[in-house]
């Protein structure tokens, strides 16, 4: 196979990641994912991918398709991403991981597939499920498994297919001789998974029912401020982070302890009103954003560039 990037010899942690073109990204991403590969890029070898193959497990409209994944690179680039610092991929450029994801189809078991919580949440709520959203967790294994990745930054609700990953490494080495890296997860100690902020029981999402619920990276202030102060928070009016007991309010404490780089339960100190709580929040998740949303503004204004971080001109 040859490789987009060059072998990983050791000296440095190798990290590897990926986000699907599919929808606008929202808050949740940044906080969970986007702004700790920006930290890290410079710290780590890192490689980030543009996970477009994962995205058509579901039906796509193709120029729909091309034009998310520059959006998305737009996204990466105006967050802080350095093509200087990280590698920056689109992964259906990349053939060797349709590759390797036969190879590891054939290593994983049909029952390990079976047992996927989002394929039984997907084909439970549906009833029909493509057979790619059945085997895509081999090729996210692939995809991980291809650059010999010492760390993966994963939410909680990925941590099955990583733990899937580090099976298959580790059964295909033990079949074949040492081979694979088997990667270990990384995870946010703090906003690791955002909650919908009308449902904070669920996670945020880009196909969220709750628009309401989703602050999206391209939501001017005002919207994001309505979103945020229109929160369901919980019954009683104490403040605290509890996030068994009381998830609406630890939903806000831990967006407002991401963006400040605080402590969720000390932050709940300082408040005896879910008012204060929501607009202090909000005010803060508007000036975190206003950077980035300025460069993607700058970005987007010139798709051309935007592509040739990407090694392509355009998609």
């Amino acid at each position: 196979m040859s490789f987009p990037v060059a072998p990983n010899l050791g000296a440095v942690t190798r990290v590897f990641s990926g986000i699907q073109p599919s929808g606008e990204l929202h808050l949740g991403n940044y906080l969970g994912a986007i702004r700790h590969f920006v930290a890290g890029q410079h710290a780590h070898d890192s490689i980030f991918c543009i996970v477009d193959l994962h995205a058509i497990t579901v039906p796509q409209d193709p120029a729909r398709l091309r034009a998310r994944t520059l959006d998305l690179a737009a996204v990466y680039l105006a967050a802080g991403l350095d093509p200087d610092a990280c590698t920056l991929l689109v992964q259906s450029h990349v053939h060797e991981h349709t590759s390797l994801s036969w190879i590891i189809e054939c290593t994983v078991g049909f029952g390990e597939l079976s047992r996927m919580t989002q394929f039984k949440e997907r084909s439970e709520a549906s009833g029909s499920v493509s057979a790619g959203f059945f085997t895509y967790p081999a090729l996210m294994a692939a995809d991980i498994l291809l650059y010999d990745t010492d760390q993966v930054p994963v939410g909680d609700d990925q941590r099955q297919h990583l733990e899937l990953t580090r099976d298959v490494a580790a059964r295909f080495n033990a079949r074949h001789g040492e081979t694979f890296v088997v990667p270990e997860a990384a995870v946010a100690p703090v906003a690791a998974r955002v909650m919908d902020l009308q449902h904070p029981t669920a996670k945020m999402s880009k196909s969220s029912v709750s628009p309401q619920g989703t602050v999206l990276l391209g939501d001017d202030p005002a919207t994001i401020a309505r979103k945020i102060k229109r929160a369901v928070t919980d019954t009683g009016t104490d403040v605290r982070f509890d996030p068994e007991a009381k998830p609406g309010v630890s939903n806000l404490l831990s967006i407002l302890a991401a963006v400040t780089g605080k402590d969720p339960r000390e932050l709940a100190g300082g408040y005896t009103r879910y008012g204060p709580l929501k607009a202090d929040t909000a005010d803060a998740v508007v000036a975190a954003l206003a950077p980035l949303q300025a460069r993607y503004a700058e970005m987007t204004a010139d798709p051309v560039r935007v592509g040739r971080h990407l090694g392509v001109p355009g998609l």
